[in-house]
Protein backbone atom coordinates (compact mmCIF):
# COMPACT_ATOMS: atom_id res chain seq x y z
CA UNK A 1 0.00 0.00 0.00
CA UNK A 2 2.80 2.38 0.99
CA UNK A 3 4.72 1.37 -2.05
CA UNK A 4 1.46 2.02 -4.03
CA UNK A 5 0.86 5.66 -2.70
CA UNK A 6 4.80 6.66 -3.51
CA UNK A 7 4.65 5.62 -6.76
CA UNK A 8 1.37 7.49 -7.04
CA UNK A 9 3.07 10.75 -5.71
CA UNK A 10 6.38 10.06 -7.59
CA UNK A 11 4.39 9.89 -11.05
CA UNK A 12 2.17 13.17 -10.24
CA UNK A 13 5.83 14.97 -9.26
CA UNK A 14 7.41 13.99 -12.52
CA UNK A 15 4.09 14.77 -14.47
CA UNK A 16 4.08 18.40 -13.45
CA UNK A 17 7.50 18.87 -13.90
CA UNK A 18 6.39 17.63 -17.53
CA UNK A 19 3.75 20.29 -17.30
CA UNK A 20 6.20 22.91 -16.49
CA UNK A 21 9.28 22.35 -19.05
CA UNK A 22 5.93 22.05 -21.50
CA UNK A 23 5.05 25.66 -20.06
CA UNK A 24 8.43 26.98 -20.26
CA UNK A 25 8.92 26.10 -23.91
CA UNK A 26 5.23 27.44 -24.95
CA UNK A 27 5.91 30.85 -23.07
CA UNK A 28 8.71 31.26 -25.27
CA UNK A 29 7.24 30.48 -28.36
CA UNK A 30 4.11 32.61 -27.01
CA UNK A 31 6.27 35.62 -27.15
CA UNK A 32 7.46 35.62 -30.45
CA UNK A 33 3.80 34.43 -31.24
CA UNK A 34 2.16 37.50 -29.01
CA UNK A 35 4.54 40.04 -31.12
CA UNK A 36 3.10 38.49 -34.35
CA UNK A 37 -0.29 38.47 -33.62
CA UNK A 38 -0.74 41.70 -32.28
CA UNK A 39 0.50 43.24 -35.23
CA UNK A 40 -2.03 41.22 -37.17
CA UNK A 41 -5.21 42.18 -34.58
CA UNK A 42 -4.14 45.71 -34.81
CA UNK A 43 -3.86 45.54 -38.40
CA UNK A 44 -7.10 43.92 -38.70
CA UNK A 45 -8.83 46.12 -36.63
CA UNK A 46 -8.22 49.40 -38.41
CA UNK A 47 -9.51 47.52 -41.50
CA UNK A 48 -12.65 46.66 -40.10
CA UNK A 49 -12.26 42.87 -39.39
CA UNK A 50 -13.50 41.00 -36.51
CA UNK A 51 -10.40 38.35 -35.28
CA UNK A 52 -11.27 35.29 -33.33
CA UNK A 53 -13.95 36.94 -31.44
CA UNK A 54 -17.43 36.87 -32.01
CA UNK A 55 -20.11 39.06 -30.44
CA UNK A 56 -22.92 38.20 -28.25
CA UNK A 57 -26.37 38.67 -29.34
CA UNK A 58 -28.72 41.37 -27.73
CA UNK A 59 -30.76 38.20 -25.77
CA UNK A 60 -27.57 36.61 -24.20
CA UNK A 61 -27.98 33.47 -26.38
CA UNK A 62 -24.55 32.32 -24.76
CA UNK A 63 -26.09 32.37 -21.01
CA UNK A 64 -29.30 31.02 -22.51
CA UNK A 65 -27.46 28.27 -24.17
CA UNK A 66 -25.37 27.19 -21.09
CA UNK A 67 -28.08 27.23 -18.79
CA UNK A 68 -29.75 24.13 -20.54
CA UNK A 69 -28.55 22.57 -17.59
CA UNK A 70 -27.99 21.41 -14.07
CA UNK A 71 -25.49 20.26 -11.49
CA UNK A 72 -25.22 16.74 -10.52
CA UNK A 73 -23.25 15.27 -7.09
CA UNK A 74 -21.53 12.28 -7.80
CA UNK A 75 -20.48 10.25 -4.36
CA UNK A 76 -17.32 12.11 -3.88
CA UNK A 77 -19.11 15.45 -3.61
CA UNK A 78 -18.56 16.66 -6.57
CA UNK A 79 -20.71 18.34 -8.85
CA UNK A 80 -20.70 17.94 -12.39
CA UNK A 81 -22.67 19.88 -14.96
CA UNK A 82 -25.02 17.99 -16.86
CA UNK A 83 -25.47 20.60 -20.28
CA UNK A 84 -23.58 22.13 -23.11
CA UNK A 85 -20.95 24.14 -21.98
CA UNK A 86 -19.96 26.60 -24.99
CA UNK A 87 -16.77 27.64 -25.70
CA UNK A 88 -17.32 30.67 -28.13
CA UNK A 89 -14.92 34.04 -27.49
CA UNK A 90 -17.23 37.22 -26.82
CA UNK A 91 -17.18 40.92 -26.17
CA UNK A 92 -20.20 41.46 -23.97
CA UNK A 93 -20.61 40.23 -20.60
CA UNK A 94 -21.62 36.29 -20.19
CA UNK A 95 -24.44 35.57 -17.07
CA UNK A 96 -23.03 32.74 -16.22
CA UNK A 97 -25.63 30.45 -14.08
CA UNK A 98 -22.94 29.49 -11.63
CA UNK A 99 -20.70 30.98 -9.20
CA UNK A 100 -17.90 30.63 -9.59
CA UNK A 101 -18.51 29.62 -13.39
CA UNK A 102 -17.79 25.97 -14.63
CA UNK A 103 -17.71 27.07 -18.41
CA UNK A 104 -19.30 28.55 -21.22
CA UNK A 105 -18.50 31.42 -23.38
CA UNK A 106 -15.63 33.37 -22.13
CA UNK A 107 -13.40 36.02 -23.14
CA UNK A 108 -10.86 35.52 -25.57
CA UNK A 109 -7.94 36.27 -23.15
CA UNK A 110 -7.52 33.88 -20.01
CA UNK A 111 -6.41 34.87 -16.57
CA UNK A 112 -2.79 33.66 -16.23
CA UNK A 113 -3.01 29.88 -14.40
CA UNK A 114 0.70 29.23 -14.17
CA UNK A 115 0.33 28.98 -9.93
CA UNK A 116 -1.02 32.66 -10.10
CA UNK A 117 -2.84 34.04 -6.41
CA UNK A 118 -4.87 37.28 -7.30
CA UNK A 119 -5.44 39.33 -3.74
CA UNK A 120 -8.70 40.88 -5.45
CA UNK A 121 -11.49 39.02 -7.52
CA UNK A 122 -10.94 38.81 -11.39
CA UNK A 123 -13.41 38.65 -14.06
CA UNK A 124 -15.33 35.27 -14.64
CA UNK A 125 -14.80 35.61 -18.14
CA UNK A 126 -11.26 35.82 -18.58
CA UNK A 127 -11.09 32.86 -16.11
CA UNK A 128 -13.58 30.41 -17.58
CA UNK A 129 -10.87 30.65 -20.54
CA UNK A 130 -8.37 29.48 -18.31
CA UNK A 131 -10.47 26.64 -17.12
CA UNK A 132 -10.87 25.85 -20.74
CA UNK A 133 -7.37 25.50 -20.81
CA UNK A 134 -7.32 22.94 -18.00
CA UNK A 135 -6.96 25.09 -15.15
CA UNK A 136 -8.22 23.98 -11.77
CA UNK A 137 -9.41 27.71 -10.19
CA UNK A 138 -9.58 28.51 -6.45
CA UNK A 139 -11.94 30.48 -4.74
CA UNK A 140 -12.89 32.04 -1.40
CA UNK A 141 -15.09 34.39 0.72
CA UNK A 142 -14.06 36.37 3.55
CA UNK A 143 -15.35 33.70 5.83
CA UNK A 144 -12.16 31.92 5.07
CA UNK A 145 -9.67 31.62 7.51
CA UNK A 146 -6.13 33.19 7.14
CA UNK A 147 -4.59 29.95 7.44
CA UNK A 148 -6.78 28.27 5.10
CA UNK A 149 -6.16 31.20 2.68
CA UNK A 150 -2.15 31.07 3.22
CA UNK A 151 -2.05 27.27 2.88
CA UNK A 152 -4.26 26.89 -0.11
CA UNK A 153 -2.40 30.10 -1.93
CA UNK A 154 1.37 28.33 -0.98
CA UNK A 155 -0.74 24.61 -2.89
CA UNK A 156 -1.34 26.60 -6.30
CA UNK A 157 1.84 28.25 -5.78
CA UNK A 158 3.85 25.55 -6.68
CA UNK A 159 1.20 23.61 -9.23
CA UNK A 160 1.17 24.53 -12.56
CA UNK A 161 -2.45 24.98 -14.18
CA UNK A 162 -4.05 26.62 -11.31
CA UNK A 163 -4.98 29.98 -10.15
CA UNK A 164 -6.73 31.63 -7.21
CA UNK A 165 -9.09 34.87 -6.33
CA UNK A 166 -11.44 35.86 -3.57
CA UNK A 167 -14.99 35.78 -4.90
CA UNK A 168 -17.91 37.04 -2.08
CA UNK A 169 -20.45 36.00 -4.53
CA UNK A 170 -20.18 32.30 -4.36
CA UNK A 171 -22.01 30.37 -1.21
CA UNK A 172 -19.32 28.69 0.52
CA UNK A 173 -16.37 30.29 2.32
CA UNK A 174 -13.84 27.83 0.07
CA UNK A 175 -14.24 26.20 -3.46
CA UNK A 176 -12.66 24.49 -5.89
CA UNK A 177 -13.55 25.01 -9.63
CA UNK A 178 -12.23 22.77 -13.23
CA UNK A 179 -14.02 23.21 -16.22
CA UNK A 180 -17.70 21.22 -15.87
CA UNK A 181 -16.89 20.44 -12.10
CA UNK A 182 -17.15 21.81 -8.46
CA UNK A 183 -16.81 21.30 -5.11
CA UNK A 184 -16.83 22.69 -1.87
CA UNK A 185 -13.99 22.21 0.47
CA UNK A 186 -14.13 22.56 4.47
CA UNK A 187 -10.96 23.93 4.82
CA UNK A 188 -7.05 23.90 3.14
CA UNK A 189 -6.23 20.46 5.20
CA UNK A 190 -9.84 19.06 3.71
CA UNK A 191 -8.30 15.65 1.82
CA UNK A 192 -10.59 16.81 -0.92
CA UNK A 193 -8.46 19.85 -2.22
CA UNK A 194 -5.65 17.08 -3.20
CA UNK A 195 -7.84 15.07 -4.67
CA UNK A 196 -9.84 18.00 -6.90
CA UNK A 197 -6.33 18.94 -7.68
CA UNK A 198 -5.00 15.42 -8.64
CA UNK A 199 -8.14 14.85 -11.10
CA UNK A 200 -8.85 18.21 -12.71
CA UNK A 201 -5.84 19.69 -13.14
CA UNK A 202 -4.96 19.21 -16.90
CA UNK A 203 -7.58 16.07 -16.57
CA UNK A 204 -9.85 14.28 -19.10
CA UNK A 205 -12.38 17.06 -18.54
CA UNK A 206 -10.06 19.29 -20.27
CA UNK A 207 -11.59 20.79 -23.56
CA UNK A 208 -7.96 22.29 -25.09
CA UNK A 209 -5.35 20.11 -23.15
CA UNK A 210 -1.78 21.59 -22.93
CA UNK A 211 -2.85 24.91 -24.11
CA UNK A 212 -1.10 27.84 -22.44
CA UNK A 213 -1.54 29.56 -18.79
CA UNK A 214 1.04 32.24 -19.08
CA UNK A 215 0.84 35.02 -21.89
CA UNK A 216 -2.83 36.06 -20.71
CA UNK A 217 -3.70 38.56 -17.89
CA UNK A 218 -1.77 38.80 -15.16
CA UNK A 219 -4.67 40.70 -13.28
Amino acid sequence: MGSAKKSSSAERKARIEEMRRAEKARERRNRIFTITASVLVVGGLVAGSVVLVQSQSDDDSSTAAQAKGEFVTGADGVKTWKGKLSQTHVTKTVKYPTEPPVGGDHNQVWMNCNGDVYTKEINNMNAVHSLEHGAVWVTYTSKASKADVDALAAKVKKTPYTLMSPDEKQADPIMMTAWGHQRTVTSADDPNVGKFFEKFVQGEQTPEKGAACTGGLPQ
